[in-house]
């Protein structure tokens, strides 16, 4: 296609014509364009309404890696507010609960089992036995539904999934807490 830049072989008809102006593209995870970047896509013709975020970054070039990458900065936690925790500790999260007009904080504690992903979609799984039967939640890193997360114990294992968590019981489940042998002066 003239003008954009799109690598050949990408499909797409240039007899399509454009988009309307005013219309967005949308991705497959739900972020209009033009509302949450700020970016004007009316000159853009010929392109589907589902677009991948490759597919569009190579259709408009470094402009568009900018605009991701300035999203992601912006709705990022800071370092400071996430503590080093890996699978195996034993975590706090503090999680906001909104209940019609009323806000509380509501603490879920457990074992980390995964943490995936990175960036902004880093997420982790954390999970608790209630009453005799299993929960396990995933909560992505950078919510703002998380209100704070505090590592309780430090376990030492040697996966990063911890899957096989959920076929064991009682102590057979236990984790053995981790040694910090380093001195403090």
């Amino acid at each position: 296609m003239p003008g954009i830049g799109l690598p050949q072989g990408f499909g797409f008809s240039s007899s399509a014509g454009g988009f309307p102006s005013g219309e967005s593209v949308r991705f497959r995870s739900g972020v209009w364009l033009e509302r949450e970047l700020g970016v004007a896509l009316a000159g853009i013709g010929g392109l589907p309404a589902p677009l991948s975020v490759r597919c569009l970054a190579a259709a408009t070039g470094d402009a568009m890696v900018n605009a991701i990458e300035a999203f992601d900065a912006k709705h990022m936690k800071p370092a400071e507010d996430i503590p080093d925790f890996r699978p195996g500790d034993s975590v706090e999260v503090n999680v906001k609960i909104q209940e019609g007009n009323n806000s509380r904080i509501q603490a879920f504690s457990g074992v980390v089992i995964a943490r995936q992903g990175a960036g902004l979609r880093e997420t982790f799984v954390v999970r608790k036995v209630s009453f005799g039967c299993g929960v396990e939640r995933r909560f992505p890193l950078h919510s703002p539904v998380i209100d704070s997360i505090k590592v309780t114990r430090r376990g030492r294992v040697r996966r990063a999934k911890l899957y096989y968590l959920r076929n064991l019981r009682g102590k057979a489940a236990r984790i053995v807490e981790r040694q910090d042998h380093t001195t403090k002066e």
